[in-house]
């Protein structure tokens, strides 16, 4: 018999004998429990492919970001596939919508670990929903690889979480030093943040101590908002009257990007510092001509001179007409260092033969055996908490078209 053909067989096998345990307990089952895993090779029912679950958010506030997720996805699995899968054996992506909120996610990656029986997860999108659904993967022993989570404390979930995007404190102070370049006259700052927002409020947090204690600036004031805002009078017109010289944001695309606009709108003509959640070329569509100026640290840029990124930015581009952003470059990232790491454990004990459990813990222990992985982002491993090791990071300045429909984020010199 051959390996593929065995394969099939002991996976129809033991989707049966799942199929009946799962009817036996789902009176008991409540929405919010994690069911154990089972124990299903890693395929899916026709055995022909390795299913790796994405949740991120397709709708709500969030979908700004999670289209590009997205898209960073699907390209990672046709160019994993084309480049002959896991030792022969293709990937195939199993997508679920986690939304904008706690609730969504929990339930993406319920059905993702318990329905789908994915042998990982790139997901979700915010880090407020990483600090509620993350324990249910743990718990379940499902490797989750976090493309956008970047508050502090994510790794720190539990044993079978790691994130390819960079902590907040790595990658937002270097913003400020670049529009401190831009403008050294700089000496009062303001602030405004989603109260809302698990990020937002790990970030502000970052940014004002290194305005105030490294950078040695005067904080002037501290505006708050809410994620599902849309209005800002209040904030833009407080922020205006402080006179100051720049004004530091953080929050999600398309709350931000309709602070900006109304803060230009109302006149401000000082700088703008923007956390990650700025991070889109979506963001461009919000705040529209209003964008021009911002300044935005990365943890990925389209220019990383490897062959990995040149084929994914490459087929980015032909397949979205414009260039790839950081959320998608991370969470191409995410599915390739899977992938990657599944071949690692497929040579060393063949995926046919393992159960499962025995596929996500071998998986698990190979993200953090410090191996490493040449991706977009750069050459990059994760430490033994799942940390992401990565030294490539830059900063980009938003420069919009003249009719402000289209614009680009331009990587500045360190």
């Amino acid at each position: 018999m051959s390996k593929q053909r065995s394969f099939v067989v002991n996976l129809m096998v033991a989707v049966s004998a799942s199929a009946l345990i799962l009817a036996a307990c789902s009176s008991a089952t409540t929405p919010n429990a994690a069911v154990s895993p089972t124990t299903a090779p890693g395929a899916d029912a026709k055995g022909d492919a390795i299913p790796i679950g994405i949740g991120v958010a397709q709708t709500s506030n969030v979908a700004l970001f999670g289209q590009d997720q997205v898209a960073g996805a699907k390209i990672a699995e046709k160019w994993i596939n084309d480049n002959g899968g896991i030792n022969g054996t293709p990937i195939k992506l199993v997508l679920q919508d986690t939304a904008g909120d706690e609730n969504g996610a929990i339930n993406a990656f319920q059905s993702l670990i318990n329905q789908s029986k994915v042998v990982a997860i790139v997901g979700p999108t915010l880090s407020q929903q990483a600090f509620a659904a993350d324990p249910i993967a743990d718990k379940a022993k499902v490797p989750v690889v976090a493309p956008s989570n970047t508050a502090k404390g994510i790794p720190q979930i539990g044993p079978y979480i790691q994130r390819v995007s960079a902590p907040v404190n790595a990658v937002a102070p270097n913003a400020l030093k670049a529009a401190l370049k831009a403008n050294p006259d700089i000496k009062k700052v303001a602030v405004a943040y989603a109260q809302n927002d698990a990020f937002s409020k790990s970030e502000t947090v970052v940014f004002q101590s290194v305005v105030t204690s490294e950078l040695k600036l005067e904080l002037v004031t501290v505006q708050t908002f809410q994620t599902t805002d849309t209005d800002f009078t209040t904030q833009a017109t407080n922020l205006l009257n402080a006179k100051v010289d720049l004004v530091v944001i953080s929050g999600l695309a398309a709350d931000s990007g309709n602070l900006v606009k109304q803060l230009r709108d109302l006149g401000y003509k000082g700088l703008i510092v923007g956390g990650n959640g700025l991070n889109t070329p979506n963001l461009f569509t919000v705040c529209k001509a209003q964008c021009d100026g911002i300044f935005v640290a990365q943890a990925y840029s389209a220019d990383t001179d490897n062959p990995v990124n040149k084929a994914f930015r490459d087929a980015y581009m032909a397949d979205q007409k414009k260039t790839p952003s950081q959320f998608a470059g991370q969470t191409f990232t995410g599915v390739q260092v899977i992938a990657e790491a599944l071949r690692a454990v497929d040579k060393k004990s063949k995926l046919s033969g393992m159960t499962l459990e025995q596929i996500r813990t071998e998986l698990n222990s190979t993200l953090k055996s410090g191996m490493k992985f040449t991706t977009p982002l750069g050459v990059i491993s994760f430490d033994n908490q799942g940390e992401i090791l990565q030294t490539q990071f830059y900063v980009a300045q938003v420069k919009m078209d003249a009719d402000g429909k289209a614009g680009k984020f331009v990587f500045l010199n360190n």
